[in-house]
This record gives C-alpha cells, sequence and structure tokens, in this order.
C-alpha cells in the first residue's frame, strides 16, 4: 500500500497497534478487510492534513483569461469568486481578463502580459499562436489550466469542463426524440469555429443525427454575441423554411427565439448550453426545451485544485470530464 509516513504516525492517526499496521501496509494475511479500510482512510487523512500545513498562510494569484459571450463570463467570475474561501487556509486571488470578440493577437498579447501569477485558466481558441503563448506561460512555471474547450497540443496541464462530443450526441437525441418522424431540419448555431470545444459538441450533433438523414444547417461567427446573431438565424430560416430545431452550443440564444418570432416560425424544440441568466429565463417561459449544464463552482474548484497541484501544495487527484446534467424548467437549480 503506497505511502509516504511512518508506522507510528498511521497507528496513532487510526488507533490501530503498530504491528497490525505493518500487515496491512505489508499485505500480510489475516488482517480483516474493515481493518484494512481504517489504514488506508488513516493515510488519507494524513494526506489532507499534510495538505493543509503545506497551505497554510500561502498566498496564490491566479489569472482568469476567457474569451466568451459577458452572460458566460459573468456566471464563471461569480463561480470562482464563490469558491476563493474553500481554499482557506491558503489566500487565493483571482484577477480577470475577459471580452467578448477579440482577435488573436488580442489573447496572446494578454497572455504575454501576465506576471506574477501562479496559473491560468483559459478559454481560447485552438489557434498555434495561443499554443505557442500557454507553453511560454508554463516553461516560465505558470501552469495552465484549459476551461469549456481545450488547447490540446499546448503544454496545459488539464482540461476542464464537459465531454463536449458527449454533450452532442445528448443534444441529437434529445431532439431526435422530440421531433419524431417529422422530417423537420435543424439550425446548429456556432459562436465561432476555432473554438474546439464547440467544434466538438457539433461533430458529436452531426454524428447522432445522421442516421435520422434530417438537414443541419449551421450559423457561426457571431461570437455567441445577440446582435451579431440575430441577423444570421433571420437569414438561415428565410433561406432553410423546414427547420424547426436548434441546437445552440454557441450561445446567442435571446437572438435566435427573436428570430423565430419575428418570421412568425415556430420552434418545436430548442437545446441550449449552460444556466448563465438568459437561459434560466428562457426556459422558465419556455421558449427553450431544455439546457445541457454542468456545475460552474465544481469546474473553478477543480480548476484552481490543479493549478496548486502543480505547485506541490495539494495531493494530485484523477481529472474526469464534467458531468452533463439535463435541465428543464421542473429541475431548475436555484
Amino acid at each position: 500500500m503506497a505511502h509516504r509516513y511512518k508506522v507510528r504516525e498511521i497507528a496513532q492517526q487510526c488507533g490501530l497497534s503498530e504491528a497490525t499496521v505493518d500487515r496491512v501496509l505489508n499485505n500480510r494475511p489475516g488482517v480483516r478487510e474493515n481493518t484494512r479500510d481504517e489504514v488506508r482512510q488513516a493515510i488519507a487523512d494524513l494526506d489532507k492534513q499534510r495538505a493543509q500545513l503545506r497551505l497554510n498562510g500561502r498566498r496564490y494569484l491566479i489569472d482568469v483569461v476567457m474569451q466568451t459571450p459577458q452572460r458566460f463570463s459573468d456566471a464563471f467570475r461569480a463561480a470562482v469568486e464563490a469558491e476563493l474561501p474553500a481554499f482557506a487556509p491558503a489566500m487565493l486571488r483571482a484577477r480577470f481578463h475577459l471580452w467578448e470578440s477579440g482577435s488573436t493577437a488580442q489573447m496572446v498579447d494578454t497572455l504575454t502580459r501576465i506576471r506574477s501569477s501562479h496559473g491560468v485558466v483559459l478559454k481560447a481558441a485552438d489557434e498555434p499562436e495561443v499554443a505557442e503563448a500557454v507553453d511560454h506561460l508554463v516553461a516560465s512555471g505558470v501552469p495552465v489550466v484549459t476551461y469549456a474547450t481545450d488547447i490540446p497540443t499546448s503544454s496545459r496541464c488539464a482540461y476542464v469542463g464537459i465531454d463536449n462530443h458527449g454533450a452532442g450526441v445528448t443534444a441529437a437525441y434529445l431532439i431526435e426524440q422530440w421531433l419524431g418522424p417529422a422530417p423537420s431540419g435543424v439550425l446548429i448555431t456556432v459562436s465561432r469555429t476555432v473554438f474546439r470545444g464547440e467544434g466538438e459538441r457539433e461533430v458529436g450533433f452531426r454524428s447522432g443525427l445522421r442516421a435520422s438523414g434530417r438537414p443541419v444547417v449551421e450559423v457561426t461567427d457571431s461570437d455567441g454575441i445577440d446582435a451579431t446573431n440575430e441577423g444570421l438565424v433571420l437569414d438561415a430560416l428565410q433561406r432553410h423554411p423546414s427547420v424547426e430545431a436548434v441546437y445552440s452550443p454557441g450561445g446567442g440564444n435571446l437572438a435566435t427565439v427573436s428570430a423565430f418570432d419575428k418570421l412568425g416560425r415556430t420552434c418545436k424544440v430548442f437545446v441550449a448550453h449552460d444556466l448563465d441568466a438568459d437561459n434560466r429565463r428562457l426556459l422558465r417561459d419556455g421558449r427553450i426545451s431544455v439546457v445541457l449544464h454542468n456545475d460552474l463552482r465544481a469546474d473553478a474548484r477543480l480548476a484552481m485544485r490543479l493549478i496548486l497541484q502543480q505547485h506541490g501544495a495539494l495531493p494530485a487527484e484523477t481529472v474526469r470530464p464534467a458531468p452533463i446534467q439535463v435541465i428543464t424548467p421542473y429541475n431548475l437549480p436555484a
């Protein structure tokens, strides 16, 4: 059994004799399973205690860098700020670099100018220049965690977020169940194709609908901003009268609903992502059908834990994709 403690420490922690602990650690026979469980728990508790001692009085500065619609950055900022006190006795502060639309050069410039940081939580396009900027940060001792959309060719230490391909397949399944045998077309709204996460959602969605033969109409390059998205959706709906469903991995949903209304068209099923303020209201009002959601506070907590792990302040733990929650008006969390 892997551990880093003296037998005496473990025995004191679990209240067993040193001889019993020694038999467990060396996997000798004649020990009950619940006794082995007590020793395992004692080692886990000692790990937590050691982590607390390492964190005591330490100060960490985390940078959150995101190109994303404001409704999402507002929600994630609130999640980060709510989780900062949970890392006591360490003291964590966060700086936020947030904007809705911009160039690759703007993202690279922001990453290049980061100083005195202990780590970066990043939502950015999967571009070679961005990957290179991430590599420079990591080489300088600043770990980077990608969030919601990955940059897998970079030196980032981990990706935090949902399984985006699985989310797209889930959306296709829900839309197919809702539409049934109707030959309706489906509109997919993507904020920008350079975001890998949205691209993975689209690929999953198209694969999930392939057997149905339904036409899929794509709208992109809106940055998920309502003012830009509405005109694009209006044009798509006018050109494709069969569209009666929407999958929105990229946002701008107020604009999409408005476009249907302006044309007097019915949207039979609308699958969106993230419980931001707009989607909550649309869901309550019955204008969208379901929201595919994940707990932003849990995401923020994990991202910051991963950064602290890179500094040896917390023990390593396995990173798994965040579970996808299917939210309806009847299970809408407070």
